[in-house]
């Protein structure tokens, strides 16, 4: 069972053969039957994917929209933000659905494609978030001017979507969609759950547990340990007067993506450790284990919709371009130029020339 993605395929309704607790005494008693929490469930989940949407879109539009938008970070943030939009387009509404009737209404295409589709997601999510971690280290700790191209960039985005789908291609592949039959209620159902080989759970497990362990534990560890050096590092330095706005706006961005990470390791946490809970048959039995995966679930996936509202908050540009969009404005001024493809290459052409052809150190 994925550790990132689809323990409401089978956590969500229960993890055994079936899937389902309709067959237990205290089935019918389930709160999530309860049409007070149904309302709050679907209020939750359609916010989620709501500001989603809007969010990430408005973020990828600004990046596109705006040349002086156009750096290496801001490539990669977009890349964040269409993995979010594939969970709130292509997951989340299913999800709910499916929480909602105990039961898998829309066939074997999207019972195969659905636990995938998050899967790859979130694999992505986190390999960017380290990826961005790993570059803004290589140029500031070591000091290294000559920052990826957007060339180099795109392939690196083709490459985290490449190794995501490999990663996540067993929950597509060990997977059944049948009809059940309940004889003690005579209830005839679609359910959509994972089979691994030989009927075993432990496949399973293993494969959930590795994937806790790359998909959350090593890559933070990792992203980490870049942003304490690259602390310590904009902490201890001294500028030039000249430079002093350059490197302020970089702790900036640093705290920025900073917060991105803490925000994405806080909201995932709840979920992996009551999941990898669920792996290890410690939280089953609990008479509301339904309810209580499904609220870890929507903590989850409020990391959809965080990064933008952070970008809004802790950022000048995407602050002004989500203000000019709703106020229906195109005033690319008010874009600061700092660190686009264009405007680093003509300041360090000019930089070159004040230093008599020497390139100048990167902070």
């Amino acid at each position: 069972m994925d550790t990132a993605s689809t323990h409401w395929q089978q956590g969500i309704l229960g993890n055994d053969s079936l899937g389902l607790h309709l067959d237990r005494p205290g089935f019918h008693s389930d709160i999530t039957k309860h049409v007070g929490v149904q309302a709050a469930l679907i209020t939750a989940y359609s916010l989620i994917i709501l500001l989603g949407l809007v969010g990430n879109a408005l973020v990828i539009y600004m990046i596109i929209h705006f040349r002086n938008m156009r750096t290496v970070t801001n490539f990669f943030i977009a890349n964040l933000a269409l993995a979010d939009l594939l969970v709130d387009t292509l997951c989340l509404p299913f999800t709910l659905v499916y929480t909602l009737l105990d039961e898998w209404k829309f066939g074997a295409v999207l019972c195969h494609m659905v636990p995938f589709a998050q899967a790859v997601s979130v694999h992505v999510s986190i390999l960017t978030l380290a990826v961005i971690a790993l570059e803004r280290y290589r140029c500031i700790v070591f000091h290294l001017g000559q920052r990826l191209t957007w060339r180099s960039s795109l392939l690196i985005m083709a490459f985290t979507w490449t190794l995501s789908a490999v990663l996540a291609s067993p929950l597509a592949i060990f997977r059944e969609y049948r009809q059940e039959e309940i004889p003690s209620i005579n209830l005839r159902i679609s359910v959509c759950y994972e089979k691994w080989p030989y009927g075993s759970s432990r496949d399973g497990v293993i494969y959930s547990l590795s994937m806790l362990l790359l998909q959350y534990v090593l890559p933070l560890s990792i992203i980490s340990y870049a942003y304490i050096c690259i602390w310590v590092k904009l902490k201890n330095h001294v500028s030039p007067a000249s430079r002093i706005d350059a490197v302020q706006r970089r702790k900036k961005t640093t705290k920025m993506l900073v917060m991105v990470v803490v925000v994405f390791a806080t909201c995932w946490l709840p979920f992996h450790v009551f999941q990898l809970a669920s792996d290890l048959d410690l939280v089953l039995s609990l008479r509301q284990y339904k309810l209580i995966y499904t609220l870890f679930h929507i903590v989850a996936m409020c990391s959809t919709f965080a990064n933008p509202l952070l970008y809004g908050w802790m950022n000048k540009n995407y602050r002004n371009g989500f203000l000019m969009v709703f106020r229906c404005e195109d005033k690319p001024d008010s874009i600061h130029p700092e660190g686009s493809f264009r405007t680093r290459s003509l300041r360090r052409m000019s930089l070159n020339r004040r230093n008599g052809g020497n390139p100048p150190t990167a902070v």
